[in-house]
């Protein structure tokens, strides 16, 4: 699968076993602790959270990883939904359209597998481009203390009730 954005060209496609160490640099480079780098490292070691297919990067023009975007299990009441987290771009490839490339392609592949729920905990100028409205008018919560413009829900699929209740991430996330 792959997909361009508008203001510069961007392959998208699922991370391979040889963009592991690309994808922690970019995570590590992009926050200010390796806390997220780290949690992608965890995560991919939990077969209850990982989703083969669903851990994206961004190529930039010389076929390095620029962006990086993630979707793991997660439940919502009991019922199957995706947490994106994290989503990292490289300090050079910042605002010129590499993150909203990968996580465009990764909530694309979410609705190829017929997934129908995705939460982020993230910027609320930033992620209702994608469609995420704060999750509590879905009747979703987190366990854990946050702005509620901050807690977002996306609905991929509204043939089906929206499953409401605490959010429980898995152990990786520490909540």
């Amino acid at each position: 699968m792959s997909r361009t954005d508008d203001t510069r060209l961007w392959t998208t496609r699922p991370e391979t076993p040889s963009d592991i160490a690309a994808v922690h640099a970019v995570n590590a480079a992009a926050f200010e602790t390796r806390a997220e780098a780290d949690l992608v490292d965890a995560l991919r070691q939990d077969p209850a959270a990982w989703l083969p297919g669903l851990s994206f990067v961004a190529e930039a023009a010389d076929g390095s990883v620029a962006a990086h975007a993630l979707l793991t299990r997660c439940l919502v009441g009991g019922a199957p939904a995706l947490a994106l987290a994290p989503v990292a771009t490289a300090p050079e490839w910042q605002r010129r359209g590499a993150g909203q490339a990968v996580v465009r392609a990764a909530l694309d592949a979410a609705r190829a597998r017929a997934e129908s729920l995705v939460l982020v905990l993230g910027h609320p100028e930033y992620y209702p481009r994608f469609g995420f409205v704060p999750a509590s008018r879905y009747g979703i919560r987190p366990g854990f203390e946050v702005p509620d413009e901050a807690m977002m829900a996306l609905v991929l699929d509204d043939s089906g009730p929206v499953p409401r209740g605490m959010i429980h991430y898995p152990a990786a996330f520490g909540v």
